[in-house]
């Protein structure tokens, strides 16, 4: 037999774990997300929530056009970033 105390203090362990590794997930995907985008040199965290925010996602970052980017922030920033994501693609 399971006594209702056991049963809500299992509620609670279950609640716990499940809270810690939503916080774990969410916290490891904004920290792998901003990484990428602040190696880049004069890209500061503005204009990467910036980024962020029109694009959805750093995939969609990295294949957009400079004048796709150019909307969004200037021009020489545009083209830091576009030259960032494919000279990596012809170094690999």
């Amino acid at each position: 037999k399971k006594s209702e105390t056991l049963r809500v203090i299992q509620k609670a362990r279950d609640e716990a774990h499940r809270f810690g590794i939503t916080f774990h997930r969410q916290k490891r995907l904004n920290s792998s997300l901003q990484t990428e985008l602040e190696q880049i040199p004069g890209v500061g965290a503005k204009t990467n929530l910036q980024l962020l925010q029109h694009f959805r996602s750093v995939k969609r970052i990295k294949e957009a056009s400079i004048d796709e980017l150019s909307d969004i922030v200037s021009h020489h920033r545009a083209q830091l970033i576009w030259d960032w994501f494919h000279s990596k693609k012809t170094n690999k």
